[in-house]
């Protein structure tokens, strides 16, 4: 086990460093995880990076569940990140096993010392490509609880599968980033008659066409046309069954409401840093019906708790990268960046001097 670690913060908006601290040896009931990966979640990452996440400047109250003036955290940012893969390298806890390859959600940093009490601990099975591990404890599973929240809308607490939101039903995705691309793939994976994926950026769009997935650009004609015409259910129904709204653009939420049918369901994936501003709920949201429900992975639909953890969520995220994870790693994962080269990478993606779909940082020795 090395004697120091490195990490990445955030000390200042624009100023972010990787620190080197000495590593915490294992005590009893815990163990010791040396980094193989670590992805870039890019949307709250750079909110963080760029100054705009509201836990800056204000404070969660989690028993009122509101914001409160005055911030929490503030600055130095220690912790970023929740998709880590590392090796066990020595253990003193019984439910952990000593070279065991694991998925959690520390942040990161080049090495860790986890507490299974405290800490998700996935084991990753192996067959599965190290890579592909990181989106098994938490991107892969805030994809899953979309789909559980469109099936819960449908059925209540009667969801028997992941899938029951999405079979034999007209699905569109809003939003190309990781997010909408897992996303849109869970949905195909589980039956849904057509996944549709609305994205503006010619990147994106082409990486969706290469994991098999349609497309339409909202720049080129208007997709709330195109879809309705497409998708008629009765007359003066038409459009989307569900939307799963997974961009950070209040645009795209706007837009997401547009391309539902009426008295349908938008599940909502997005971070909204900058807020909301150009959604306009006197229009199709008012006349239409709708209904806007975020799914975010603080917590699954109202009564499901007991049967839909995490655990089982990332255990369907599991059986998704089994099929479709060597066009994943081969599509999305754009950018391996060793750890020393982050702070770099988090100000060229801030202004847009480079484009990556789903970096990942790696380590090497400490």
């Amino acid at each position: 086990m090395p004697g120091s670690e490195r990490t990445l913060m955030i000390e200042a908006p624009r100023r972010a460093v990787v620190r080197t601290h000495p590593a915490a040896p294992p005590s009893d009931g815990t163990f010791h995880a040396r980094t193989i990966y670590s992805g870039l979640s890019a949307g709250t990452e750079l909110s963080f990076f760029k100054g705009t996440n509201p836990f800056l400047t204000s404070r969660w109250d989690a028993d009122l569940g509101l914001f409160q003036p005055g911030a929490e955290a503030g600055y130095p940012v220690r912790k970023l990140g929740y998709m880590e893969v590392a090796t066990v390298t020595a253990s003193r806890s019984a439910g952990v096993a000593e070279g065991a390859t694991v998925a959690m959600t520390y942040g990161h940093r080049s090495g860790y010392r986890g507490d299974p009490l405290v800490d998700r601990v996935v084991p990753l099975p192996a067959d599965l490509d190290p890579l592909l591990g990181i989106y098994v404890a938490h991107m892969g599973p805030i994809c899953a609880n979309g789909l559980l929240h469109a099936a819960a809308e449908l059925h209540g607490t009667d969801v028997r599968e992941l899938g029951d939101g999405v079979r034999g039903r007209r699905v569109a995705v809003t939003g190309g980033g990781v997010v909408g691309m897992l996303t849109a793939l869970f949905a195909r994976f589980h039956g849904a008659a057509e996944v549709v994926l609305v994205e503006p950026t010619p990147r994106r769009r082409a990486a969706a066409a290469a994991l098999g997935l349609d497309t339409l650009d909202p720049d080129a004609a208007d997709p709330a046309v195109e879809l309705k015409a497409r998708w008629p259910h009765a007359p003066r129904d038409r459009g989307a069954d569900v939307v799963f709204q997974c961009r950070g653009r209040s645009a795209s939420l706007g837009l997401a409401l547009r391309l539902l049918r009426p008295q349908g369901t938008v599940i909502d994936l997005a971070f909204y840093p900058g807020g909301a501003g150009e959604v306009r709920l006197g229009e199709e949201f008012h006349h239409n019906g709708l209904a806007i429900r975020c799914a975010q992975i603080g917590r699954v639909p109202r009564g499901l708790g007991h049967l839909w953890d995490r655990e089982r969520l990332s255990a369907e995220t599991i059986d998704l990268l089994r099929v479709e994870g060597a066009a994943i790693a081969a599509t999305l994962v754009t950018d391996l960046v060793p750890i020393e080269q982050a702070p770099g990478l988090l100000a060229d993606l801030t202004d847009r001097r480079r484009h990556a779909m789903q970096a990942v940082f790696t380590f090497g020795e400490s």
